[in-house]
């Protein structure tokens, strides 16, 4: 056979037996005179098995193991390795259908595909224009894609529910265009801080990359003032949380 038929009887294309033959998966059959290659039918047969191997999930070096090996249980344990890897497949796409159904149920919050959690703590809070508070609810969207935020969304439902915060965000709005020395910030951190539930402390890591990176997000976010007193309410929370 020539090197298209036997692809074709076998079911690949040639570039994928030449392929197969430049990394010595499949060994060069001999030639003729006139430089064709001449491949037999065991050479369509080692075709064929690589073949099945692969429609089976096996990656190539996997294939040439299982082909170089002589007992048969290296075939089975990798096997039993990929199937435990479709079953770890097949879950995490259960888990995103289910998701997704949970989201497809009612309205997504500002046309973004949140979670559940943050999709429910989002529709608890009032309407607002305040720019603080849409800031916040982007910072929301973060910790929610970073993974890190089902038991601080739950924590944070209060706070969502209490006009008082958001005469806060007001203040808070105020200070955009004022100094880091504004005699606004000092009172105004105090009853930010106050105003956090030891609850949300509490599910709130205390140290670790995500925590260090969205403090620096956070401070970047805002104007001096702003950042300022954000800052002197992260001093008082985790004062708070030492004592």
């Amino acid at each position: 056979m020539r090197i298209g038929e036997m692809a074709a009887l076998v079911g690949v294309t040639t570039r994928t037996v030449r392929h197969y033959h430049r990394i010595g998966l499949l060994p060069e059959p001999a030639r003729r005179a006139n430089g064709y290659r001449v491949y037999g039918a065991a050479d369509a047969v080692a075709l064929a098995r690589v073949r099945r191997l692969t429609e089976l999930g096996l990656g190539l070096d996997e294939v040439r193991e299982t082909l170089a090996g002589s007992a048969g249980h290296e075939l089975m344990e990798l096997l039993a390795g990929l199937d435990a890897d479709l079953a770890r497949q097949e879950e995490a796409i259960r888990e995103r259908r289910r998701r997704l159904a949970r989201l497809l149920e009612g309205p997504v919050p500002d046309g973004e595909p949140v979670s559940p959690a943050l999709a429910e703590l989002l529709g608890t809070g009032p309407v607002t224009g305040s720019p603080m508070a849409a800031r916040d609810r982007e910072h929301l969207m973060l910790l929610d894609t970073a993974g890190a935020g089902g038991e601080l969304h739950a924590a944070l439902a209060p706070l969502g529910e209490d006009p008082a915060v958001y005469a806060l965000y007001e203040r808070l709005d105020a200070l955009e265009g004022a100094a880091v020395d504004d005699p606004r910030i000092g009172p105004l951190a105090a009853e930010m801080a106050a105003a956090v539930p030891d609850a949300v402390l509490a599910v709130v890591p205390s140290a670790g990359p995500l925590l260090t990176g969205l403090g620096e997000v956070l401070l970047d976010d805002y104007a001096p003032a702003q950042a300022e007193t954000v800052r002197r309410v992260m001093a008082a929370l985790a004062l708070r949380r030492a004592s």
